[in-house]
């Protein structure tokens, strides 16, 4: 069941996923992030076979594996496993043998697909009770980014899974490329918020405080599970229908649940199990909020996969719709699938008359 007495979000540190391809600009728009004021005390982790370093410009001291940069940040490098990695920062932190640092950032490398990252954090109980997901932010570059979709299958996985996307190398790649690009992603996954890094510059604000950070805050909730600033579709649309044929992105379709009754927590998860254990490899991403019966607001609800983080109940809704809305992004997964999965599981649920 959802926790239900204090804020299990509150004071929790927020994490940030950036992937994205080989070449994407990963490494440029972390230089940007940490120039920022309002970054000055957060934690970079880094693969040490990542493309470039941070830049040398920064460095203030180093150790075997962390760098104090210039502008106070912290810079870790992966040299076991990301799990120890984000152990030893906290242990350091709390010790006072490192900055007290308020958020991390994780660069991936190109290749890497970003749903074991996502595990870390949903599964390990101590990275659970200090850190929380904020996000994930995949950068796609407007000169390469259309063929990488067609040729590479963590490409289309870092798209899909994405909170935020970041278009990067517009000013070099042809208007009607970047146009097409944009229309490719929100047919993939329509319900991350989109901009264009213009000459590598992007809106801080744009890629921070996106994911849940307290059970008191409903209306923050509603900006990571339906951002602002850009065309919706319509409710229950079936995005799937509209990519473009032959490609190999295709497969990937994103579309939003909507139930009018409460469910019983029992008849959700029953749910959940079921298709987890039927498509949990093609079940990409999921979040949502479910009116849950007897919960004083809604059920937050996240996971990739097989894996979902421990469900957190808000302390009330932001709105008079208490509709449950369930986003999900899979690979040949239907939406009129899940949405019979669903309803025959209510069905056989429910109590008899």
């Amino acid at each position: 069941m959802p926790e239900k007495a204090r804020d299990v979000l509150a004071g929790k540190l927020p994490v940030t996923l950036i992937t994205g391809f080989l070449g994407s600009g990963k490494t440029t728009l972390l230089k940007r992030l940490l120039r920022d004021p309002g970054m000055n005390r957060a934690a970079v982790i880094i693969n040490e076979f990542g493309e470039v370093g941070i830049d040398h410009e920064l460095v203030a001291s180093s150790s075997e594996s962390m760098t104090l940069l210039s502008n106070g940040c912290l810079c870790c490098t992966v040299r076991t496993d990301l799990q120890e990695t984000l152990r030893e920062l906290f242990i350091k932190r709390r010790a006072g043998e490192v900055i007290d640092f308020d958020r991390v950032f994780v660069e991936t490398t190109g290749l890497a697909d970003p749903v074991p990252v996502l595990h870390t954090l949903q599964t390990d109980g101590m990275l659970g009770a200090q850190y929380r997901l904020d996000c994930v932010v995949t950068l796609v570059d407007a000169v390469n980014g259309a063929r990488n979709l067609d040729d590479m299958p963590e490409a289309a996985k870092q798209a899909a899974v994405a909170d935020r996307i970041v278009i990067t190398k517009s000013d070099i790649a042809p208007p009607a490329a970047v146009a097409e690009l944009e229309a490719r992603l929100e047919q993939m996954n329509s319900y991350a918020a989109r901009t264009i890094a213009v000459n590598g510059e992007v809106d801080v604000a744009f890629l921070r405080d996106v994911g849940p950070r307290s059970t008191r805050d409903a209306k923050g909730v509603d900006r990571w599970l339906a951002p602002s600033g850009q065309a919706r579709p319509a409710e229950g649309a079936y995005l799937g229908e509209r990519v473009r044929a032959g490609t190999h992105d295709a497969a990937i379709r994103s579309f939003c649940l909507w139930f009018e009754k409460p469910f019983t927590w029992d008849s959700f998860a029953a749910a959940v199990q079921v298709l987890t254990s039927l498509r949990g490899s093609d079940l990409l991403r999921v979040k949502g909020l479910v009116n849950v019966e007897g919960e004083r607001g809604p059920v937050v609800v996240q996971g990739a996969q097989h894996v979902f983080h421990p469900p957190v109940t808000l302390e009330g809704w932001s709105s008079d719709d208490h509709r449950s809305r369930i986003v999900f992004i899979g690979r040949n997964l239907s939406r009129e699938s899940v949405e019979s999965l669903f309803a025959a599981v209510g069905t056989l649920a429910a109590p008899s008359s």
